[in-house]
């Protein structure tokens, strides 16, 4: 996946428009969107949950009018199959933003995880990896039709995202989620952390940080 806990975001408001979710402290000073336009699939958007209104950040996978459904753990896009190739395995740093899942990764090296990757290419050409913890109730799901001011999206880590799969409740899964609840379009990491810094020790904030992934784009 493009992301991991601790990673601090450098986001575009412009690509979708402006609402009062884009202003600080979202001041109510613009009815409605401005210049509004929708993601193209594929896209790392950041929203605000239909529910509790806290940000979230998921890849918008359907638009309105697309008919969405998964078979197996496979995509299906408009009656078609995502091309959906193994791509051995993820490994990931063990850190205290980052475990390691009993039920789906395997430590190896002592602190490194590694977990099932699979690249999945969308119609227009763009991939990007997902993660495969194994058969789970959420790999068969659907088809639903995304109505006309919707969009729905999905997590890259498959088997642990909270994402339009699920009905949207406080800090649960999100339904359809509606486009003017679009606040950007996420583009590059700008900081990264594995968590274990400590205010009053300033050099953990050396330590702690992933210059890796620092400046990578999304």
């Amino acid at each position: 996946p493009v992301l991991r806990n601790g990673d601090y975001l450098v986001a575009a408001k412009w690509p979708y428009g402006y609402s009062s979710l884009s202003l600080p402290f979202e001041a109510p000073l613009i009815p409605g969107r401005v210049f509004a336009d929708l993601p193209e699939r594929g896209d790392v958007v950041i929203f605000k949950h239909p529910v509790d209104g806290t940000d979230y950040v998921k890849r918008a996978i359907g638009l309105p009018g697309d008919t969405i459904a998964m078979r197996n753990g496979v995509l299906i896009l408009n009656g078609e199959p995502v091309k959906r190739e193994a791509a051995g395995d993820a490994e990931i740093p063990m850190s205290e933003n980052t475990g390691c899942r009993s039920d789906g990764g395997q430590v190896s090296d002592g602190m490194i995880c590694r977990y099932r990757q699979f690249k999945e290419t969308l119609p227009s050409g763009k991939s990007y990896m997902t993660l495969d913890f194994g058969p789970r109730s959420q790999d068969n799901f659907g088809p639903v039709i995304v109505p006309k001011g919707k969009l729905f999206v999905m997590g890259d880590n498959r088997d642990n995202s909270l994402d339009s799969r699920f009905p949207a409740s406080p800090g649960q899964g999100v339904g359809l989620v509606d486009a003017d609840l679009l606040v950007a379009r996420a583009s590059m990491v700008l900081w990264s952390t594995d968590g274990s810094a400590e205010w009053l020790l300033p050099w953990t904030w050396f330590t702690a940080a992933r210059w890796d992934r620092i400046g990578s784009s999304i």
